[in-house]
């Protein structure tokens, strides 16, 4: 495959942005090689720069639920820029956008609609603190949620520490309010609670996406909530990136655990940037201007994102049955890549959460982030490299969730294991 277009391109991307790039896992630093400059996108497939095709399991990290180019989406994103792209007024389609989403979360009164998903849990958590009057949270290593200085901070032994930064850049002094604790570990989470009390919130996401896919264990979660419940502590689920990819109405749906604010992203933006937080009115109620937590944004509730939005989950609404047809095919590539690994000696761990999938190189379960770093990264960027060479786009990292969306068809689940077990073969015949 002839990518020499790409690599010019990011030579000269590298002498204008740091990296070259604008968000740091796009290039290609933990599988190697040059990353892929793409021209467009249509349904299930990519295209470079070089005019290579890839079918397109990353879906721009999780916002295509319905592919490239969805005509819906699409339309509904020209028909609002028809009216303008930006008011800093409020628009009819936010309230719109905002009575869809109320009405698939049960634990959700009232949202507040930002930018980006960092925003939305930066936001979040600033709402929590001032309700509780409380200053430290906690969160959990190898959960991400975005990159507000707060909660850049160093994963340690798994023991509950208050945090170090993890970043050039953060003060210490932003981070020592926060309080680590091991996924899917209470007596961890217990621990941080014994060591301070003084814990606004705790944040997880239900359904963890940035350590590969790891789902916290529900009987985990049901402790969580009694914790945080007998502490006085709120409870985030940040579902950026599983809100409404898992399924329609939030991780709190498969655990049976209503969480006190919920943040979102990606596919309710419908490929535009989009985040979201919302909670019960009693808890909302405490931000600006009807309280005296303050939060804004010029470009929150952006019509052309609001219509793109609005768009994607009225399409969802109308075929919530596509969660579970998205499961299925997930659980045929994982299983299917899985059974092709063992023919020659490669040992997987799999799983799925609706349109989401994960696979860890690994003899054993993973169930947390150290787990997760006991995954053969090397073997996985010889299979990013493999797989992308066969015309199959998977995501950069070990530590990054796949996505199915609607346009990937069955064949193409088919030729995709196919193709898995050529790079299985290449791999062990050295």
């Amino acid at each position: 495959m002839n990518t020499s277009v790409s690599q010019k391109a990011f030579e000269e991307a590298q002498s204008l942005i740091p990296g070259g790039v604008d968000s740091p896992v796009r290039a290609f630093k933990s599988v190697g090689g040059t990353p892929i400059f793409i021209t467009e996108g249509k349904g299930a497939y990519l295209k470079d720069v070089d005019g290579n095709e890839y079918v397109d399991y990353v879906q721009s990290w999780g916002p295509l639920l319905f592919g490239h180019r969805d005509e819906t989406i699409e339309a509904a994103v020209i028909e609002a820029v028809k009216h303008g792209l930006s008011f800093g007024a409020p628009t009819l389609s936010e309230t719109e956008l905002a009575k869809l989403v109320v009405n698939f979360f049960d634990s959700i009164d009232k949202v507040r609609f930002v930018s980006s998903g960092t925003e939305a849990v930066m936001s979040a958590i600033r709402m929590a603190r001032g309700f509780t009057g409380r200053d430290d949270i906690v969160k959990f290593t190898g959960c991400y949620h975005g990159h507000s200085d707060a909660l850049l901070v160093e994963a340690g032994s798994g023991a509950a520490t208050f945090g170090n930064p993890s970043s050039p850049g953060v003060p210490a002094d932003f981070t020592k309010h926060t309080l680590l604790a091991e996924y899917n570990n209470i007596e961890s989470v217990k621990k941080c609670f014994a060591d301070s009390d003084n814990i606004a919130c705790v944040i997880i996401e239900p359904i963890a996406g940035n350590m590969g896919l790891v789902p916290a264990d529900k009987e985990f979660l049901h402790e969580l909530r009694a914790v945080c419940d007998a502490h006085g502590t709120l409870l985030i689920f940040d579902e950026v990136m599983s809100g409404f990819r898992a399924t329609v109405n939030g991780a709190e749906s498969l655990v049976g655990v209503v969480p006190d604010i919920v943040t979102l992203g990606k596919v309710i933006g419908g490929g535009m940037p989009v985040g979201a937080f919302g909670a019960r009115a009693e808890i909302m109620n405490v931000l600006s201007p009807d309280g005296p937590v303050y939060q804004a944004g010029t470009l929150s509730g952006n019509p052309v994102a609001m219509a793109a939005g609005y768009a994607a989950l009225t399409k969802l609404k109308q075929n919530a049955r596509v969660i579970a047809v998205l499961n299925e095919r997930a659980n045929r590539l994982v299983n299917g890549m899985k059974d092709a690994a063992a023919k020659y000696g490669i040992a997987m761990q799999v799983d799925t959460r609706g349109s989401m999938f994960g696979f860890f190189f690994n003899e054993n379960e993973v169930k947390n982030f150290k787990d997760a770093t006991t995954s053969d990264a090397v073997l996985f960027a010889k299979f990013h490299a493999g797989m992308l060479d066969e015309g199959y786009y998977f995501a950069c990292s070990q530590y990054e969730t796949g996505f199915i969306s609607t346009a990937v068809t069955d064949v193409m689940i088919e030729d995709t294991i196919a193709a898995s077990e050529r790079i299985f073969k290449a791999i062990t015949n050295g």
